[in-house]
């Protein structure tokens, strides 16, 4: 039998290799649904090569084109919000979770309630909703599977102290700490002051990593890492002083688990998201990836540093939203969401994101977030605030 996959998210550098790990095995996987924004053509192409059930246009400017592209396929088509939840409502065996940003909660949580496996690489929803995540997952008996290079380190070390994967209620015996690695980003040996002029097309450009432009900047302020300590808290059974950020300039090494005898497991392989991507596919079973193999003398040497608060504020930002709770991940997210589109569009410096992100946290806010859509109105709250700060 194969497994089913919907892909929310197709077009995107996560879902494009999705799409080439289960190319390497279609005897195990089949697709039910492919899911993009607006990258129409080349949505319809993955359609032609891959033939899922149904194919959505986020956009419903493009759905004619799609339709068009698509004509004699067979293939169902349909467009905008609603059908893209619909698509994450289907039941697939694994549904990959890779809208960028806060548009992915909804669809998320949608697929959340099959029961199945969520193959995470959607962040943020975990950012701006960890609770009401945890909560759907515990009542609908679902699995997440975080697909995030560092998270699914973390969660493949955790498999080997533990059989199953845990819930936050149970705590983790034996674990002292665990660490997230970083690279640093393309400005880790920058002062404040080179930072002060950095251009879009610097930031964008990451030392390891093929990625959108939204991650390669938050990647370059660090506040992925900031991003990335709140999604591994609501992950795993873990306090937030268990959490812990180093700098690894390589990317060979993505996390790190120190147990209480002084023993520490490493997970290691080169920066090729095929690797916990193909990790998530087959799981609780392993898959060959199209990845190349690490060989340590190849590398020669791996380097580690502590960050720098000081260049790189957002980490600092981001912990301390996390101890704040409440509503103040939810405005972290929202409010770097903007700066960063604001930078990526030259309307302000690179160093006025965390400057944008402290303001609008400093910003009082006194709703709750018990439901989708308290999330939703404390996220346009924020993004409301920090426009306001970029004019």
């Amino acid at each position: 039998m194969r497994k089913t996959v919907t892909i929310l998210g197709s077009t995107g550098t996560i879902g494009q290799n999705t799409l080439k790990c289960i190319k390497l095995h279609p005897e195990k996987f089949s697709l039910k649904a492919l899911v993009a924004r607006d990258n129409v053509e080349l949505l319809a192409k993955q359609t032609k090569e891959f033939k899922p059930q149904l194919a959505v246009i986020a956009n419903p400017a493009f759905y004619q084109e799609l339709k068009s592209l698509l004509s004699g396929t067979g293939v169902e088509i349909t467009c905008g919000e609603e059908a893209v939840i619909e698509a994450a409502s289907l039941d697939a065996d694994i549904t990959m979770s890779a809208i960028v940003g806060a548009a992915g909660l909804k669809p998320t949580l949608a697929a959340i309630k099959n029961g199945k496996i969520i193959a995470l690489a959607n962040k943020e929803s975990l950012v701006c909703a960890g609770e009401l995540v945890q909560s759907a997952v515990e009542k609908h008996g679902a699995t997440i599977i975080p697909v995030d290079s560092e998270h699914n380190a973390i969660f493949q070390l955790l498999q080997c102290h533990h059989s199953s994967p845990l819930s936050k209620g149970e705590g983790i015996s034996g674990v002292e700490r665990v660490t997230i690695t970083a690279s640093g980003g393309p400005f880790r040996t920058f002062t404040l002051e080179q930072m002060q002029n950095v251009s879009v097309e610097q930031a964008i450009r990451h030392p390891n990593w093929n990625m959108g432009a939204k991650i390669s900047v938050d990647s370059a302020t660090m506040m992925n890492k900031g991003l990335e300590l709140i999604e591994a808290y609501y992950l795993f059974p873990l306090k937030l002083e268990q959490l812990h950020i180093l700098v690894h300039p390589q990317s060979i090494i993505h996390a790190l688990v120190e147990m209480v005898d002084g023993s520490v497991l490493a997970q290691m392989s080169l920066p090729d998201m095929c690797t916990p991507i193909a990790n998530a596919l087959a799981y609780p079973d392993r898959i060959a990836a199209p990845v190349n193999k690490l060989r340590l003398e190849d590398i020669g040497n791996l380097n580690f540093e502590a960050p720098d608060s000081n260049r790189f504020p957002a980490i600092s930002l981001a912990r301390s939203a996390l101890h704040s709770g409440g509503c103040a991940p939810t405005i972290l997210n929202a409010a770097n969401e903007i700066a960063v589109d604001n930078f990526l569009k030259g309307r302000i410096g690179f160093l006025d994101i965390a400057k944008t992100v402290e303001k609008t946290l400093d910003v009082s806010y006194t709703g709750s977030l018990d439901t989708i859509n308290d999330v939703l109105e404390c996220d346009a709250f924020a993004r409301r605030n920090a426009s306001e700060l970029n004019k």
